[in-house]
């Protein structure tokens, strides 16, 4: 008798269904990465030789085999993103921004170094200078000095315009150190603004009897509202420039323009911008006692502290993660010291007997000898945030710190509307 094959027939829902079908829906299935690929995709982990996961995982479908999307997605950045101030004066700022990657970190870092833009002197008119002090190298030094002028309030001075009130801003430096009285030191306190231009006079060129002055101001710069209260000034007062020996005299006129870093760093409005991720000090066992006192001794940084838990009972806490600076110290060997060896004696004859002396090459050497591997290494665990950038902006005092994160804002804004405009 044959055997008789039975066959089912798949509908059209159950198609549908197998074929929508993904096992992380099952409740059984663990959601998200694990543990170790999650530390992976989150932080940097700092182990005693070198720090490991470097790299930022960019590729979207990196972890699409376990059900998590990292592709970039403006909801999720508008939802994580977060700048916090930590502190604010005239010339210091230091912020986190969180959820963010390292390359707009750094965009923002390269924009206030090279792209926004500040006043500083670009030419010297040099009267007389009998100073040690070389014509060149004096105006390099005037070049240096930073002007407290808000740029946004002035234009730039390209090659076919003439110097006026809107693009240029010059100052007055004549210092005279009379003969019999000590060396004199001249400082910025010494330039002096000229609100109404320039008063050096040119040459005349074919016999011309009106003369002309290096710069074309239609009205003063101190009418404006902007600085009739508040005139223009190095941004500090005390930067020196020379030093005059009796009888000698340094007279000029500085003409200061607007520029952007990129063309020379005269022109960057901060002294240094830089960004480092958030450290994280995690202690995987506690310390107690003795080693607790030698956890936080061992640390330059103080990051850690002891904790009184009460009946003479101490143990180390993380008091301070933020001033981590990964030296690794807490996870490096004890060290080392030097103890004395002696090379040893032999016995010599002699007439009439032996005698014993100290061997030759015998005297007291040293050797380093190493005072045992610390065992913190499974214990102290440190790491960097991804996404988490400490943003510290250093002004050189042209304008506050927060105006110049918002204006590299700007610029980074204009930067990708143009990348727009051109795809589109």
């Amino acid at each position: 008798m044959e055997s008789v094959e039975s066959r089912r027939i798949v509908t059209d829902e159950e198609k549908l269904e197998a074929k929508n079908f993904n096992i992380f829906d099952l409740p059984d299935v663990p959601k998200g990465l694990p543990p170790h690929l999650e530390l992976e995709r989150t932080r940097v982990v700092c182990k005693v030789d070198a720090p490991t996961h470097t790299t930022e995982t960019i590729y979207s479908g990196a972890y699409a085999f376990m059900g998590v999307d990292n592709s970039v997605n403006l909801e999720n950045f508008s939802e994580n993103f977060k700048v916090d101030v930590i502190s604010l004066t005239e010339t210091d700022m230091v912020f986190d921004m969180i959820g963010i990657p390292a390359g707009i970190a750094n965009a923002f870092r390269r924009i206030l170094l090279a792209e926004l833009p500040s006043m500083a002197i670009e030419k010297v008119f040099v009267v007389n200078n009998t100073s040690i002090v070389q014509d060149e190298v004096l105006a390099h030094r005037l070049g240096l000095v930073p002007i407290a002028a808000d740029p946004r309030l002035f234009e730039y001075l390209s090659e076919n315009d003439q110097p006026n009130e809107m693009n240029t801003i010059v100052f007055k430096l004549h210092v005279k150190c009379p003969k019999g009285d000590s060396r004199r030191k001249v400082l910025t306190s010494e330039l002096k603004w000229l609100p109404n231009g320039s008063e050096l006079l040119k040459e005349s060129a074919g016999g011309s009897t009106k003369q002309k002055t290096y710069t074309s101001f239609s009205r003063s710069q101190d009418s404006f509202p902007e600085f009739a209260d508040n005139p223009i000034t190095p941004s500090f007062q005390d930067i020196l420039l020379a030093k005059l020996g009796p009888g000698q005299e340094i007279e000029l006129e500085a003409h200061a323009v607007k520029g952007i870093g990129k063309t020379h760093a005269k022109w960057s409005p901060v002294a240094t911008a830089w960004y480092r991720m958030l450290p994280e000090v995690i202690l995987l066992k506690e310390f107690k006692g003795k080693h607790a006192e030698e956890l936080v001794k061992v640390c330059p940084k103080k990051v850690f502290d002891i904790e009184d838990m009460g009946q003479g009972r101490k143990r180390a806490t993380v008091a301070r993660p933020r001033d981590c600076s990964l030296c690794r110290e807490c996870l490096r060997e004890g060290g080392e010291e030097v103890v004395p060896k002696k090379g040893g004696e032999e016995v010599v004859p002699k007439k009439g007997g032996e005698e014993v002396v100290p061997k030759k090459g015998g005297e007291e050497k040293a050797e380093v000898k190493s005072k045992g591997k610390r065992e913190w290494v499974d214990q102290v665990a440190l790491r960097r945030v991804r996404n988490h950038y400490i943003f510290t902006i250093e002004s050189t005092g042209s304008q506050p710190p927060d105006v110049l994160f918002t204006e590299a804002v700007k610029v980074l804004e204009d930067k990708c509307e143009r990348v727009i405009s051109e795809l589109s």
